[in-house]
């Protein structure tokens, strides 16, 4: 949902630790333009699937998705319209996440007249900035529309590793007594 604005697509990476490994699917990619429809005027729709399969032996970097959203402006230049970032789900099943986005932020009028006149508005050179901490307390922002996104994750050997994880709809099954020292997600 992208209130005032239409002709819209999406960009999408991931963002992980450094004991990840992507081992199929892609990482990044852009989706299709999407246009709002009379039947449904502030939503747009990309039923765009990413497919992607991760393997790692530690939770500590768990995958992020970063969205990225440009559109034409008056000019028709395409610019910005909102980041986002979100943490895959950990649990088996089906989950829907909704992001708020933003946008960076000129700092001055001045730079706020220049960048709207030149069609050259803020925005980072990496999107990844986005899912990560460093340098984002000096950023100025504005938030600006949602994305929904729908997860069906399938987890594989979580309870080799020690750890239990069930479908976010049911309930765990008790541990035997020599996994008690297992911790739950």
């Amino acid at each position: 949902q992208f209130p005032g604005f239409d002709d819209l697509y999406c960009k999408f990476c991931f963002v992980y630790g450094q004991d990840w490994v992507p081992t199929a699917g892609l990482e990044e990619g852009i989706s299709q333009i999407t246009s709002k429809s009379s039947v449904s005027p502030t939503t747009l729709v990309w039923n765009f699937p990413i497919d992607i399969t991760f393997k790692s032996t530690n939770p500590f970097g768990w995958p992020q998705i970063v969205v990225s959203v440009y559109g034409p402006d008056f000019f028709g230049h395409d610019v910005v319209r909102g980041y986002g970032a979100v943490h895959v789900p950990f649990t088996p099943g089906r989950h829907t996440r909704t992001i708020a986005m933003f946008v960076p932020e000129s700092t001055s009028r001045l730079q706020k007249f220049t960048s709207w006149f030149t069609g050259r508005r803020p925005e980072f050179t990496d999107p990844k900035v986005v899912a990560q901490g460093e340098g984002r307390e000096v950023t100025r922002v504005r938030s600006q529309g949602f994305v929904t996104i729908s997860f069906n994750i399938i987890t594989k050997d979580m309870r080799k590793l020690g750890y239990e994880v069930c479908p976010s709809d049911m309930q765990c099954p008790a541990l035997p007594p020599a996994a008690e020292g297992i911790p739950k997600y």
